[in-house]
């Protein structure tokens, strides 16, 4: 799709509002998107995400385009910086809430004392930040949204969430060996 073919009117239309330009736009650019990807990760459900992202990146950076003629030029790069995140890991399609490193089964058999373990008590190890960022990620915030609620960066609310697990991981340790020992 050549750049001529996004018509810098019709740019400086949604630009200005015009809803039904916007959506229009938004529409020709996915397949460009779309095949961007597919030439360079190949896996479908990755794709599908990567251009959604790509779509926002432009969606809300729209009105800083200053030349309406470059829009192809404004969606590759903002591409590209998906992709990148992509590729250096910072860029996680399924956010997990879950901790990678406890055991991925769990039993409920009622033998089981480790099915007892009161979730509570390991949640009051928290900072009440720390309590608020896991609760809100249990609701299914993702990191991103979770950090323009309490004002701060993205980096910060993952970095509390891992360091959230750490503590649970080491309350539930304890909580875990006294109910095993029957202490």
């Amino acid at each position: 799709m050549a750049e001529s073919s996004f018509d810098p009117a019709q740019v400086r239309r949604a630009q200005n509002g015009d809803e039904r330009a916007w959506n229009d736009l938004l529409r020709r650019l996915e397949p460009v998107l779309r095949g961007y990807f597919i030439k360079r990760i190949g896996k479908e459900t990755d794709v599908d995400d990567l251009v959604q992202n790509t779509l926002m990146r432009v969606h809300e950076g729209l009105e800083d385009l200053e030349k309406p003629g470059s829009l192809k030029s404004f969606s590759m790069k903002a591409a590209l910086f998906e992709l990148q995140d992509y590729y250096r890991g910072r860029y996680d399609m399924r956010e997990r809430l879950y901790d990678p490193e406890l055991p991925p089964k769990r039993t409920t058999d009622p033998e089981d004392r480790s099915a007892h373990v009161d979730v509570e008590k390991a949640l009051d190890v928290l900072t009440p930040k720390a309590r608020r960022i896991m609760e809100l990620r249990e609701y299914g915030y993702i990191y991103r949204e979770i950090a323009q609620m309490l004002d701060t960066t993205e980096a910060a609310v993952k970095m509390q969430v891992k360091r959230a697990f750490e503590k649970m991981r080491d309350a539930l340790g304890v909580v875990l060996a006294l109910l095993w020992f029957g202490l």
